[in-house]
């Protein structure tokens, strides 16, 4: 099980509401375009991770979670399953309290890596899907 009830409320409620989004760029037909779109429409700041560094939803981009020059509290990740890992490693090294593998993105080494650092994590979810379930 990696998404139990109290993690993901955790996540979404008390851990502080900055979230980098790996792999959302300005792409509108992308998930991770919509899913920041609900994330921001909750009160969460959303901080676009991609190699184009682009500005969207009015939040400036990044090229990699460590050019980000501020603290973040939840990484999202909207990469392939085989690319994660390395994403949750560097959420670990950047001092972020939770990571997020949305829904197929799946990589249950990492995800023991990062519970072993000291990190909340769900994976194989939508935050979005999960947010309007907290009412």
């Amino acid at each position: 099980m990696y998404s139990d009830p109290a993690t993901i409320r955790k996540i979404l409620t008390e851990l502080g509401d900055t979230w980098a989004i790996v792999g959302l760029s300005t792409n509108q037909r992308r998930v991770a375009y919509g899913v920041a779109d609900v994330l921001q429409r909750f009160g969460k700041r959303v901080v676009p991770v991609h190699p184009k560094a682009e500005t969207v939803h009015g939040e400036k981009g990044y090229p990699t979670l460590s050019a980000i020059p501020f603290d973040v509290d939840v990484v999202d990740v909207f990469v392939n399953s085989d690319l994660a890992g390395p994403v949750a490693d560097e959420a670990a090294a950047i001092g972020a309290k939770a990571v997020w593998f949305q829904l197929d993105v799946i990589d249950e080494a990492a995800y023991d890596r990062t519970r072993a650092s000291g990190l909340d994590m769900v994976m194989d979810l939508c935050p979005a899907i999960e947010i309007p379930r907290l009412g």
